[in-house]
């Protein structure tokens, strides 16, 4: 019972990191935790994520069942439950809207370039999950392809889903794959979205063996995880006019000087 309440306040102080970040808006998102072999804690569905307390956690088992609780279950919870049936280590999982990575989704990119050493290592490649309308078993059956290859995915036309050894791990693969998005992104705006090389990306695959850190290889590695990562899902090129990235240095100058300024 201890274990099960300091579990609780872990999903509440999580629900509050993500609503601060922005990661969610009103009553988006879910979070869930294992407990036991068959038993899971999960948020309520119809609740901000900002203002959980601990009497609102529901206790689950692995069909779904409700074994502890007074309010109604997240609609999402068969996705959970899902990747908890198929990656028996996973503990955690944490499904949210982080704007970019969001938008990443909805464009149908994935996130599986080498453009970073910290996403290389730590993330590995995003693929991007299939459509599939939510509370039914088109979503897990989407997630089900590539939770033994990744440690999270993005939702098409939906938003992002991480799973970890705990909740802070699962909080900080989230946190990490929008940082990265929202990098990506960036690098895109300017045309600059240029990819390590093959010898480097290598050297940091060999850091990330050594971690023992799980999570497939980018699209532009010639590894049979690389190789997998690329036939999951085509990237999809972005282009910008000249008045486009005229119009984005305007801003960003202006934010900068802002900036300076207060």
């Amino acid at each position: 019972m201890i274990i099960e309440i300091k579990y609780k306040k872990q999903i509440c102080e999580i629900g509050r990191r993500v609503y601060e970040k922005g990661f969610v808006a009103a009553n988006d998102g879910n979070i869930s935790v294992r407990i036991s072999d068959n038993e899971f804690l999960i948020t309520p569905t119809g609740v901000s994520k900002g203002y959980l307390n601990t009497d609102m956690i529901l206790k689950v088992d692995g069909d779904g069942n409700v074994l502890e609780g007074d309010y109604k279950p997240t609609s999402e919870m068969k996705m959970h439950l899902l990747v908890y049936k198929e990656r028996p280590d996973v503990q955690a999982v944490v499904h949210v809207h982080p704007p970019y990575a969001t938008a990443f989704a909805i464009a149908g990119i994935p996130l599986d370039q080498a453009i970073m050493p910290e996403a290389i290592v730590y993330l590995g490649s995003i693929p991007i999950a299939e459509y599939g309308t939510p509370s039914t078993n088109e979503i897990p059956e989407a997630v089900k392809k590539h939770v033994h290859h990744h440690q999270g995915v993005l939702l098409e036309n939906h938003g992002a889903l991480t799973w970890g050894k705990d909740l802070d791990h699962a909080f900080y693969l989230m946190e990490s794959l929008e940082f990265t998005a929202k990098i990506n992104w960036i690098a895109k705006q300017i045309n600059g979205d240029r990819e390590l090389s093959k010898q480097n990306v290598e050297r940091l695959l060999e850091i990330k063996t050594s971690m023992g850190i799980k999570g497939e290889s980018p699209r532009g590695v010639d590894t049979p995880e690389g190789i997998h990562a690329r036939k999951v899902t085509p990237a999809i090129q972005m282009s910008l006019t000249d008045h486009d990235l005229e119009q984005i240095a305007e801003k960003v100058t202006s934010g900068i000087i802002k900036a300076f300024n207060s």
